[in-house]
């Protein structure tokens, strides 16, 4: 019986110390994963700017459907719009800046937007790159090695649906300019013949407006695009006794909690089996006075 209850608690220690390491071994490498001196991008610049320029790509490709019982190949052209996110720190800014410049001439990407703001030891550049889709991910990967990356994503939205879109109302309205011209050469009253010309008018700025528009899905004016952002800063760097003791910390506040959790539990069921039990003994004890 004895050697039976230490093999028991030999277990039992042994399942809680293999508990407190696992959670241990989980928090150091979560430490590497985060960027502790990460910065809190400011995206004041580009939502300003997000109205005034926006980039489009196309990608054309085949793909096979069935059509009763019949295999058809459909010329799919998709039109997307993709944008990547790079924030980056470094203390050597004006090296970096030269980094960047090489990068963006190597990839022929052009800058549409730049923004240079702060004093030296704290300045920062935000720059919009607008990319051929095919050095996308090139310029991509370059413009991550430059100073040390504090955040950085990658975002595609499919806009074929828009682009259709524009095209079916841009045809509607030539129609309807049409329509309303053939009726001017007919004549009529002079006030009829006001509204008619105010009518057209409308129509024309908003053709105008959609050909804006749909001029973004040229593919002479394909692009995706990079929002990057380079601030000067000293980069904070962790030493491996820092993450342990961090990591220790964390380890021993969320084992104590685990532990206070799991007493909790194992009392709460140890209380309902007891109340059980007596309610059992209390149904005995009255069938065997009926009786």
């Amino acid at each position: 019986m004895k050697k039976t209850l230490k093999k028991r608690l030999k277990k039992g220690v042994f399942y809680l110390i293999l508990l407190f390491v696992i959670l241990f071994v989980f928090r150091i490498f979560y430490g590497y994963t985060e960027y502790p001196n990460a910065v809190v991008s400011s995206n004041t610049f580009f939502e300003e700017i997000a109205s005034s320029r926006v980039n489009y790509a196309s990608k054309k490709y085949k793909m096979k459907s069935s059509i009763n019982n019949s295999q058809n190949v459909i010329n799919v052209d998709q039109k997307y719009e993709k944008i990547a996110t790079v924030n980056t720190k470094s203390s050597e800014f004006e090296k970096e800046k030269k980094s960047l410049n090489k990068e963006i001439k190597n990839h022929e990407a052009i800058i549409q937007f730049e923004q240079n703001s702060g004093n030296k030891g704290n300045r920062k550049l935000q720059l919009l790159i607008g990319v051929q889709p095919e050095k996308f991910d090139s310029l991509y990967v370059s413009l991550s090695k430059i100073g040390k990356v504090q955040s950085k994503e990658i975002t595609k939205k499919d806009k074929t649906n828009e682009y259709k879109q524009l095209n079916a109302k841009k045809e509607s309205l030539l129609k309807i300019r049409s329509s309303l011209i053939e009726l001017k050469s007919k004549g009529g009253k002079i006030q009829e013949y006001i509204e008619l010309e105010n009518r057209i008018l409308s129509i024309e700025e908003e053709l105008q407006g959609l050909g804006v528009q749909l001029g973004n899905y040229d593919e002479e004016n394909e692009f995706c695009t990079i929002k990057f952002s380079l601030i000067e800063g000293i980069e904070n760097k962790i030493g491996l006794m820092h993450r342990i003791k961090v990591a220790l910390d964390w380890t021993v506040s969320t084992y104590m909690q685990l532990m206070i959790i799991l007493f909790f539990i194992v009392g709460l069921v140890y209380l309902i089996l007891l109340i059980l039990d007596k309610l059992n003994l209390f149904n005995s004890i009255i069938k065997n006075l009926n009786s």
